[in-house]
Parts: structure tokens; C-alpha cells; sequence
């Protein structure tokens, strides 16, 4: 009698480990901060992914490059950090906090005026005719950035700066130019195609700001996380580049 208890009480402790040991691998998380234009791309890559790993959750984190450099810094939870400028990736790394080793370019993109006015706006000057646009804070979105240096590299920059509403993300600018509260925004390509009402109004020159880049790396945890290296590997291979051409971003 005794023995058997013993057995049981043995087979108990096994079955509790091994339940234990599913349900960590069951809790299996990656945590993404990456810029706001790449959302639904980044979100159709995490349900892709999950078709093939059912135990891993992809927790997702939006927003303006700088502001989620600064959660990172902070102490908020991430694996794996994309941003839409080297800045804040440079940022990052220049605090120890990325895995130097893991940094690649994942996407670039192309930056556009868009909105719904029915003035004709065909190029930097003619914003001079308008009375609002809104572009991203420069001193955490990168979008706002590249506007503030092409309106500067156009000459236009000082006839402009009454004019300028700034949004907390490149999202909120679209949102600002669907809803007609400003008459166009500085936005990227990718996202103007996500628009319902807006319409890309022209592309601005290349020569006029630095190439849209989107640099991704590991944080010091995410090289330590089995599955956020799996993850980081697989966005950078067929499936996931399929998914980025179709939103529009370009790969090289």
C-alpha cells in the first residue's frame, strides 16, 4: 500500500512537471516595438507566423520611433525594436541596449504629401497655399523629421512653420488629413494607401531628405529569447518580404 502511494505521489509530481513545462511553452511571448506605418504589415506577419507556431504570442507595441526608444530605455518589455529612422535605433544601440550583432535594414520607404484639399498642390512650393499641414513631432517621429528637412532643403521651411500641426505619429497625420482638419499631411507612401478619403498629392524628391530607412535589432533581452530570434529570422524571409511589397514598402 504504501509503495503505490509512493508511485502515485511520484506520478502526480511528474504530471505537474510536465504540465508546468506545457504551459510555460504554451506562455511563450515576443514583444515587438516598431514604428506606427508598419502596423498592419507587422500584424499580418504575426498571424502568419502563428499558423506555424501556435505557442508563441507576438505582442505587439506601436508608435513615433522616439517615443518607444524611450519605453525601451525605460524598462518597458521588448524583443525586438524596428524603427522608421537610424536616430533612434543609433539611440538604442549608443545606451547598450540592442544586440550590436543582430542590426539590419528591414524596409525602406518613400515619403508623400497627402490629402483631401481641392487646391492644387503639386510640389514642395506650393504649400505656401495652404493653411494647415500636419506632420509627426520631429523630435520623436521620423516622418516629421524627413518633412522638416525637405521643407528646409526646398526653401520653404520658415514660410511654412505657422502653418504646422504636429501629430504624435505619422497615423495621427493621416488621420488629421481624412478628417479635413488640415489640408494635407506629410505621410509615407505605405500609409496613404491605407487612406480612404486622402490622396497622395505628390511624392517628395529623395534628393530633398535622407532615404526613408527601417533599421530593426534585437534588444539585449530579445537575443536572449529562443523564440524572438526565431521570429527576427523569419521576418527577414519570403513570407514576410511578400507581406511587406504587398503594403507597399520597398526592400532594397
Amino acid at each position: 500500500m504504501k509503495s503505490m502511494k509512493q508511485f502515485f505521489r511520484g506520478l502526480a509530481a511528474v504530471l505537474g512537471f510536465l504540465m508546468l513545462a506545457n504551459m510555460q511553452a504554451m506562455a511563450a511571448q515576443v514583444n515587438v516595438s516598431a514604428a506606427a506605418s508598419l502596423k498592419e504589415a507587422l500584424n499580418e506577419m504575426a498571424a502568419k507566423y502563428a499558423t506555424t507556431h501556435p505557442g508563441v504570442t507576438i505582442q505587439k507595441n506601436f508608435g513615433a520611433s522616439g517615443a518607444l526608444a524611450g519605453q525601451i530605455e525605460n524598462g518597458a518589455p521588448a524583443d525586438i525594436f524596428i524603427s522608421a529612422s537610424t536616430e533612434w535605433i543609433d539611440y538604442l544601440a549608443n545606451k547598450k541596449l540592442l544586440d550590436a550583432a543582430s542590426r539590419k535594414n528591414f524596409a525602406y520607404n518613400t515619403l508623400v504629401f497627402a490629402g483631401t484639399t481641392s487646391k492644387k498642390v503639386g510640389g514642395m512650393n506650393d504649400l505656401v497655399k495652404l493653411d494647415k499641414i500636419a506632420i509627426g513631432s520631429p523630435k520623436s517621429v521620423p516622418a516629421g523629421d524627413y518633412a522638416m528637412e525637405s521643407m528646409k532643403n526646398a526653401g520653404v521651411d520658415q514660410k511654412l512653420v505657422a502653418k504646422l500641426v504636429m501629430a504624435k505619429d505619422v497615423r495621427e497625420c493621416l488621420t488629421y488629413a481624412e478628417m479635413g482638419e488640415v489640408d494635407g499631411a506629410f505621410v509615407y507612401r505605405t500609409d496613404a494607401l491605407q487612406a480612404k478619403k486622402a490622396k497622395i498629392l505628390f511624392v517628395v524628391p529623395e534628393k530633398l531628405h535622407s532615404r526613408v530607412v527601417y533599421p530593426m535589432a534585437l534588444t539585449v533581452s530579445g537575443a536572449a529569447n529562443a523564440d524572438a530570434k526565431a521570429f527576427f529570422a523569419w521576418i527577414q524571409r519570403g513570407d514576410a518580404k511578400s507581406i511587406l511589397k504587398k503594403y507597399g514598402f520597398i526592400l532594397k
